[in-house]
């Protein structure tokens, strides 16, 4: 029985912790879009970095308990309209990108640093 309980406890332990690394990920990917300099395109409307930001803090509070990789919170809110199924694109300096593609490359990058223990700084490419 004691095998049983130190069983449940470390993964529970180990599921807490990947949460909160998803949280710590996610925090820091909306972030890195509100303070960006691009513009959104989603449904053939533009909107700005604030309304991108806005719009998938609430899909991502709507589908946050099926979420449990920083890669579904990409998918689930940040790669295309679930109403038209048009994917959402992200304009910066004159190029533009998939949303997802644009995202991913940021989680890297993130990631990269937090590996690396060097200090994460936001920067939009």
């Amino acid at each position: 029985m004691k095998h049983v309980v130190m069983g449940c406890l470390m993964l529970w332990s180990l599921a807490t912790h990947a949460g909160t690394e998803v949280q710590r990920d996610v925090d820091h990917l909306l972030t890195f879009i509100e303070t960006s300099d691009c513009t959104f395109l989603r449904n053939g409307r533009e909107y700005d970095a604030q309304e991108a930001r806005e719009h998938i803090q609430k899909k991502y509070n709507y589908a946050k308990d099926a979420i449990e990789t920083t890669e579904q919170f990409i998918e689930y809110t940040a790669t295309r309209s679930h109403l038209s199924g048009q994917s959402y694109r992200v304009n910066c300096a004159g190029q533009e990108q998939v949303s997802s593609e644009w995202l991913g490359a940021e989680l890297q990058r993130y990631r990269d640093q937090q590996t690396a223990g060097n200090p994460v700084s936001i920067t939009t490419q």
